[in-house]
């Protein structure tokens, strides 16, 4: 059976780029994509219930008038997200991967992912939805909420696509980022790539570097080109600046760090690189 690849897109300007990317992985592993395009259960065809509006004082032709004007936003609704739909199944299609599939459901785009995701191999979202605007600098508004649900890798697409050649696994230790190299080390979809594993500490740290060179050991073992680095400062702004002067195209790390807590929300590295980086990202629970 094929590996399957969940694909959530919107009307966002980051769904190009998120069916690119859905392209790419699939022409490297062979995935069948299964496009999703989730709507608000509000919106369904005549599910809003009005009576409320009467203890308003609401006159009987008004509610009349309002549950024809919900039923025309829900029609046009779902004619957006067919068409969403396919014109995504069609730039994907015209980049030659022939397995796509299209789902246009009503529900809660989180309760669609934890529903669906068992089958899935990995789950690609964009990095802001249709409602955040180019021009915000948060991630969106369902993006944390569904990368907490996933148990499965979760690609997050950035605005731009471009081939990818060279990857950067950012290491913290922990045991997602551990994960995270053997994921590269093993899947099909990173054979052949230029992998570089970085960790951000000091230079006396004896553990840390053992550490790194058993993940570059391990890449190397699996055929990989692989090096590994250590760098100095803040490790969002120093991961930042070599994502930028090093030519990397894709990061890879955990989506969380070593604190419990942190396994409730985000790691707060995690989130300012995805908020930062001009490059897609993996994240690995």
């Amino acid at each position: 059976m094929s590996a399957i690849l969940m694909t959530l897109v919107d009307g966002s300007a980051y769904s190009e780029s998120l069916c690119r990317y859905a392209a790419w992985i699939a022409s490297r592993t062979g995935a069948q994509v299964q496009l999703y395009h989730v709507l608000d259960p509000r919106h369904a065809l005549g599910k809003r219930d009005l009576s409320g509006s009467i203890a308003l004082g609401a006159r009987t032709d008004l509610l009349e008038k309002l549950s024809a004007l919900d039923e025309q936003h829900g029609k046009l609704a779902q004619a957006q997200g067919r068409a969403i739909l396919d014109d995504a199944k069609a730039l994907i299609e015209a980049q030659g991967v022939t397995d796509v599939v299209t789902r246009l459901r009503y529900d809660d785009i989180v309760a669609t992912v934890t529903a669906k995701e068992r089958d899935a191999d990995m789950i690609l979202i964009g990095k802001r939805g249709e409602a955040a605007g180019l021009d915000n600098p948060h991630l969106g508004s369902n993006f944390e909420r569904i990368v907490r649900a996933c148990d499965k890798p979760v690609f997050v697409a950035n605005r731009s696509f471009r081939a990818v050649s060279r990857i950067l696994i950012a290491y913290d230790g922990g045991a997602s980022s551990m994960k995270a190299v053997e994921y590269v080390a093993r899947d099909p979809l990173f054979t052949g790539l230029d992998v570089v594993v970085a960790t951000v500490g000091g230079e006396s740290s004896d553990a840390r570097h053992t550490d790194l060179d058993e993940a570059g050991a391990t890449l190397t073992a699996y055929g990989h080109k692989a090096e590994t680095r250590v760098l100095q400062g803040q490790p969002s702004t120093a991961l930042g600046e070599f994502v930028e002067r090093d030519g990397i195209d894709l990061l890879v790390m955990g989506a969380y760090g070593h604190s419990r807590i942190r396994t409730l929300v985000i790691g707060s590295t995690t989130t300012e690189m995805i908020r930062t980086c001009k490059v897609p990202v993996v994240l690995m629970r």
